[in-house]
């Protein structure tokens, strides 16, 4: 039977993998979740630390999209995906010390770990839209990341605008050029007054629209996007298998977190058999996960900026998924207490949800301050450079190892230290150089046009570009 797609709110239908990666944003404003986990065995997870990254894909990918994609055509999209990476592992496992490693997500074209999603999403998007001969407006909102890494998949796309959102003054020099400098047809920048929610909740009002939704047949890129979640479930699963046959022992994941995408998808991986211990969620001074985890309250304050600008957020979309879950996919109480958290405010678990939430879950956060210190000391201590947000989470696994001395740690490495030449160099005096295919981009022409934090504007514009 095939696998299918159901939401978190209960109510849309339930879809195929096609339907669900087109969709993105269920119809009753829920994410699509599959309606169970396959699983891999143990012996599948031995033999999988001899193989490569590709070979580890395509037995992960395959039981969540067979009924759409063939095995055969899995592979050449596979192989498609990632023949711009730099690294010829992908995702490279780089061993700090005895017990303490870091994985690097950041060898893709635009130097972050967005690209081991975006580039498999842009491969599926053109090929069931080919086989449907069906164009779509694709709309994303960035914290600074997911932007260049989806323009560049989807870039000269015969089958798709793409429109993305950005906070404007709110991210990098370089990650705002990466987007803004792409001169193709199909690519439409805007810069947003305000804040990442605000471009977030811009993107979900453009959705619940449901007939601008069909006129404009929006299809969404951010990490509500089923197909992104299910791209990033691959690296958990390769570098704990790894990790299980150096050390015998499960791998805890330290994962520098805003909207909750890459850590869910550490939580699918340890669902299908993995071999992890916990999922320790890092977070800046926008610490809302972390005192969610540490408390069972979620209650949303005021973005503060930082170094670390994609994890300047509040409202953590995919949170939404595993709090499905915790309520034993109950779709009406996940859709009341969602419902509640935007409009009334804060909410609280149970302490019996919070038992099962720390038997997977930890947490931990750093300050700017906190944050220059992890980049200056990993520098002195292994001659390794990481970004602000890698630091972040370098800092928390630090913490967490102190705790848990017998843990084996992984932290997500999720940039590329030269997008954030400022942060590294006050941290280190060191300034991080763009590879060479991005050695230009300060001398390149920007286009992006701006508007104010309001919904319609924006559908205005989409309809003026993208009709």
């Amino acid at each position: 039977m095939m696998l299918g797609y159901i939401s978190t709110r209960g109510t849309a239908p339930r879809l195929g993998f096609a339907e669900t990666a087109l969709a993105g944003l269920a119809r009753d404003g829920g994410l699509y979740v599959p309606e169970s986990c396959p699983k891999i065995s143990a012996e599948e997870i031995d033999n999988m630390s001899g193989q490569q990254y590709l070979e580890i894909a395509w037995r992960v990918i395959l039981p969540f999209v067979s009924h759409d994609i063939p095995s055969e055509d899995l592979i050449r999209l596979l192989q498609k995906s990632y023949k711009g990476f730099a690294d010829k592992n992908i995702a490279p496992l780089r061993r700090l010390e005895d017990g303490f490693y870091m994985q690097e997500l950041f060898h893709g074209p635009t130097l972050a770990f967005k690209d081991v999603a975006l580039q498999f999403l842009g491969q599926v998007f053109d090929y069931i839209l080919a086989q449907k001969e069906e164009k779509v407006t694709i709309v994303g909102a960035t914290s600074g990341d997911t932007g260049s890494a989806a323009i560049e998949a989807f870039k000269n796309s015969p089958h798709a605008h793409i429109v993305i959102l950005h906070p404007k003054g709110r991210v990098s020099d370089v990650q705002r050029r990466q987007m803004t400098t792409v001169d193709a047809p199909n690519v439409h920048n805007i810069a947003i007054e305000g804040s990442f929610d605000d471009c977030q909740d811009i993107v979900k009002a453009m959705f619940n629209d449901l007939p601008f939704r069909d006129g404009m047949r929006l299809s969404a890129i951010n990490s509500i996007n089923w197909a992104r979640i299910l791209a990033q479930v691959v690296y958990y699963v390769y570098a704990a298998a790894r990790v299980h046959a150096e050390t015998g022992k499960p791998a805890t994941f330290c994962v520098p977190t805003g909207n909750f995408g890459n850590v869910y998808a550490g939580y699918i991986a340890k669902s299908m058999g993995a071999p992890i211990d916990r999922l320790v969620v890092a977070t800046n001074a926008n610490d809302i996960l972390d005192r969610f985890f540490k408390t069972g309250r979620m209650e949303a304050r005021g973005v503060t900026p930082t170094i670390s600008p994609s994890m300047d957020i509040q409202i953590s979309s995919n949170f939404e998924r595993l709090l499905f879950d915790l309520y034993a996919r109950d779709g009406d109480m996940t859709a009341q207490t969602m419902q509640h958290f935007r409009s009334a405010g804060p909410f609280h678990v149970d302490e019996n949800v919070m038992r099962r939430v720390a038997e997977v879950f930890g947490s931990g956060r750093k300050d700017d301050a906190e944050t220059t210190a992890v980049i200056r000391d990993i520098w002195r201590r292994y001659d390794v450079v990481v970004d602000p947000h890698t630091a972040v989470g370098l800092g928390v696994a630090q913490d967490w190892k102190k705790a848990h001395a017998e843990s084996v740690l992984v932290t997500i490495a999720t940039a590329h230290p030269a997008k954030f030449p400022d942060a590294v160099t006050a941290a280190t005096d060191i300034a991080p150089e763009l590879p060479p295919h991005l050695a230009d981009l300060h001398l390149r022409a920007e286009k992006y046009d701006t508007l104010p934090a309001d919904a319609e504007a924006v559908k205005t514009y989409v309809r003026e570009h993208c009709g």
